[in-house]
Order: C-alpha cells, then structure tokens, then sequence
C-alpha cells in the first residue's frame, strides 16, 4: 500500500519547512526564534500551524520529551518536486519545456547555472541512447 503524498503546503508553512530543513528536528521555540529574523510571529501563532501540519501529514511531532520535537516529514528536494509538479501539470499542461522557458524568461541564470543545467541535459541524452 503506497502512502499518499502530504498535501501542499501554504506559504506559511513552507517558511516553517525551511526552517526545519536547515535546523534539524526543533522545537517550537526554536521554529519560531527562526522566523522571527525575518518577521516577528507569535508563539501560540507558530505552535497552531505546526500542530495544523502535523494533521496534514507536513511534520512529525516526537511527544517523548515534554517539550515536543517536530522534524519535516518529506525533505526539501521531496517537497520542491511535488511542488514543482503540480505547477507543471496545473499551469503548464504538462509540458516541462514551457516550464523552464517562463522560468528563465522571469530570472537570468547564473553562469554556473547554465552549466549545471547542460550538464544535467547531458546526462538525459546519455540515458536516453
């Protein structure tokens, strides 16, 4: 039986994953000291999403200590490819080409970039013979 990919998460929640992705398993206070560099975020405002997300499935929550520990249920790159995916069926009808021809038309890739990108078709081509 395969199990069913969390949903989407809100921008909100994405901010909390992010967090998570560069700490580690944290804790509320920790989550929350985070996002306060960028913009203060109440306590009981932070503890209600993650408990929010732990129902959706985005986290887990370990209840063995008295102060919970929450940790990403999917990585970043596990994320990014849902994400990315439900793009490029929604707003691009499929067609990974369209996709990465609005993204390079909106922001210039880097050099570094660019090669990495050839890098990767070439690889494609390589598995495709």
């Amino acid at each position: 039986m395969s199990r069913q990919m969390p949903p989407r998460p809100t921008d909100a929640e994405l901010a909390i994953l992010r967090v998570l992705w560069q700490r580690g398993p944290s804790t509320v206070r920790e989550v929350m000291d985070e996002l306060n560099n960028d913009r203060p975020t109440g306590y009981t405002t932070v503890l209600k999403l993650m408990q929010i997300m732990t129902e959706k499935g985005l986290v887990r929550r370990d209840e063995k200590q008295r102060t919970h520990i929450y940790q990403a249920r999917l990585s970043e790159d596990q994320t990014q490819q849902q994400l990315v995916g439900d793009l490029l069926e929604r707003a691009f009808g499929g067609s990974a080409q369209r996709l990465v021809m609005q993204a390079l038309a909106i922001k210039q890739a880097s050099s570094e970039e660019v090669a990495e990108i050839r890098q990767l078709l070439n690889d494609m081509e390589g598995d495709a013979r």
